[in-house]
């Protein structure tokens, strides 16, 4: 259950005109701020990122699911059937109790290592590299639009401090 600071922060993202992703983003990091208080573990930050997407489609966030042929059907099923659920297209149905104890307790037994910073920005740095240099510009162009020169300027220069002082 997405806390209601969670809802509330997506619900204020989507108002002020922001990416479905972006309002997304609110019920990820509650996901990687759950590992990290060790409420539960997760196999890979991969696995954290997809619960915490499956929570914001089933509260509300219209975050359409993968298209077919990038993830596995069954994967994709489960994001169309929690979207439609958030939609208001499909009755929730009441989870088994028996089914959600058993989930809960394979994801208590995961280690916590998934949403650590360095796990986090391997997984950023995959993700980005599996796009092509348009697809990357187009975003960095985007980011211009949104944050404007200045924001942005001034958090290449943290990231170059940062690289710096990392070595």
């Amino acid at each position: 259950m997405p806390s209601k600071r969670a809802v509330d922060h997506a619900k204020r993202d989507l108002a002020a005109g922001k990416q479905p992703s972006t309002a997304a983003g609110e019920f990820v990091r509650e996901e990687i701020d759950h590992i990290r208080e060790g409420k539960h573990g997760a196999r890979s930050t991969k696995q954290a990122i997809a619960i915490g997407l499956s929570k914001a489609r089933r509260a509300g966030v219209p975050l359409a699911p993968p298209a077919a042929g990038r993830v596995r059907p069954a994967t994709r099923r489960s994001a169309e059937l929690a979207y439609e659920e958030g939609q208001g297209r499909r009755k929730p149905k009441a989870p088994s109790a028996r089914r959600g104890r058993a989930a809960e307790r394979a994801l208590r037994r995961e280690g916590t290592a998934a949403a650590s910073p360095e796990a986090l920005a391997r997984h950023a740095r995959q993700a980005a590299s599996s796009k092509s240099a348009t697809e990357r510009s187009r975003s960095a162009k985007k980011a211009v639009a949104i944050k404007g020169r200045r924001a942005l300027s001034s958090a290449a220069k943290r990231a170059a401090a940062t690289r710096r002082r990392k070595g």
